[in-house]
């Protein structure tokens, strides 16, 4: 049991509920998930099983696409319609010119308050417990990349976002923003997470359906997770090194230098074996290491 389920997670479920699924149909092998999706939300949760939960930083990396809808003119604590939602008397009602003039405001790299009912963690605390019991919670700022936000429709009080965004944007926060810069509030009405990198929903199982035969056949190699990564294929004599947790030489791969990015290592069947990261100049280590039993 190893390797990268797409799955679907329906708007009502937690992420836990459908990674719960998985989990009964994998026992005892484990199984993790690699990204939350709110209760209101549905979607791409991409799950990794056995030992590729050791890829879920990988997954975690990869560009994000969602569709949300908001509703302009309203305000809540949770900037969703998961708390209660305030209908602001007298509401500016941007036109879609307005609303298209900010958009690039927030293409790039953005500067974003995390929202108040959040998994952020305050003191060790998760924020979002600590709005549940009324505490004041104020959150630092922190940058995020929006590489694609585009308008999908616009009926007021709706209006539909469709985006692609690095991990740990708050989506929620983003149509915050904009409402703030057009001299309104929003709040999060409905979100679809499209898309992880090369995960997309409309290639996602989705978990009410599944059984032991579903899975086997939705289970993909766990090479699915490393996206782009660099591959290198090894010699026998390579393979043994790395069984044996030996530093493999960076020429002896046929390299002359390495870039940033670790190295997925290749058997000659093409089975995922190790990813490979420089150790010291010149010398490479294998973290994970998949031939080695944990």
């Amino acid at each position: 049991m190893f390797g990268i389920v797409n799955l679907y997670k329906p708007a009502g479920w937690s992420s836990r509920d459908a990674l719960n699924r998985v989990e009964r149909l994998v026992r005892p092998a484990k199984a993790g998930h690699a990204g939350t999706l709110d209760p209101i939300a549905e979607g791409v949760l991409v799950v990794c099983l056995g030992p590729a939960t050791r890829l879920i930083e990988y997954v975690q990396q990869m560009p994000k696409e969602y569709r949300a809808t908001f509703l302009l003119g309203r305000r809540s604590a949770s900037d969703d319609v998961e708390s209660d939602v305030e209908e602001i008397a007298g509401a500016a009602i941007p036109t879609r010119e307005e609303i298209e003039a900010v958009v690039p405001h927030f293409i790039g790299t953005i500067s974003q308050a995390p929202p108040t009912f959040s998994a952020v963690k305050v003191d060790g605390k998760r924020a979002y417990k600590l709005a549940r019991r009324g505490t004041a919670v104020e959150l630092a700022p922190r940058k995020v990349e929006i590489y694609r936000l585009e308008i999908e429709r616009h009926q007021y009080p709706e209006l539909v976002l469709s985006m692609q965004c690095s991990s740990g944007t708050y989506v929620r926060s983003v149509g915050r923003d904009m409402a703030a810069a057009l001299g309104t509030s929003a709040v999060m009405s409905a979100l679809t997470r499209t898309a992880i990198g090369a995960f997309r929903v409309e290639n996602s199982v989705d978990p009410r359906r599944l059984d032991a035969e579903r899975l086997r056949a939705s289970t993909l190699s766990p090479l699915t997770a490393l996206g782009q990564l660099p591959r290198a294929t090894l010699s026998d004599e390579q393979l043994f090194e790395v069984r044996r947790g030996g530093l493999l030489r960076v020429e002896s791969l046929g390299l002359e230098k390495l870039d940033a990015r670790p190295l997925a290592a290749l058997d000659a069947a093409g089975n995922l074996v190790a990813i490979l990261k420089e150790a010291r100049p010149g010398l490479l280590k294998p973290s994970p290491n998949f031939l080695q039993t944990e």
